[in-house]
């Protein structure tokens, strides 16, 4: 008795190339609009500079408060 191994492709899910983050908006709203919350969001979700530890590791937990992952300090405001 001889198992042979079946082989196929995985096929995966098509990437957002272009329109990155705002992909999830699909043709909706309107170009111009999706480029102004592409910016935005893009921005929040980044990681930044601590300003105490000086690595790259400030990311924003709600609105106008950050906390940095390595040295454990949290920063409010920043408007």
């Amino acid at each position: 008795m001889r198992i042979q191994a079946l082989s196929y492709r995985v096929i995966m899910a098509k990437r957002t190339k272009k329109v990155g983050i705002v992909g999830k908006y699909g043709t909706r709203y309107g170009a111009s609009l999706r480029k102004m919350v592409k910016k935005m969001e893009v921005t929040q979700h980044s990681r930044y500079t601590c300003v105490f530890c000086g690595k790259e590791a400030m990311k924003r937990k709600a609105v106008g408060i950050w906390s940095c992952s390595k040295c454990n300090k949290t920063v409010a405001g920043g408007a």
